[in-house]
């Protein structure tokens, strides 16, 4: 998935500088984009991931 794409859906969902990592396995679920695009997105746009639970994402 593009990084357009997840912008937008990252938008539609209210996302805008943190996420908290049940939301990112959400969005991953309902949307179809894996938690690694998730991860990459989210560093590459400082992006906060809170409460980990698995440490996926770091």
């Amino acid at each position: 998935m593009e990084n357009e794409q997840i912008k937008t859906i990252f938008e539609k969902e209210g996302i805008t500088s943190e996420i908290q990592c049940t939301k990112a396995f959400e969005i991953s679920e309902k949307y179809g984009v894996s938690k690694m695009e998730i991860a990459r997105y989210c560093n590459k746009n400082n992006i906060k991931i809170r409460a980990c639970q698995l440490g996926c994402f770091k």
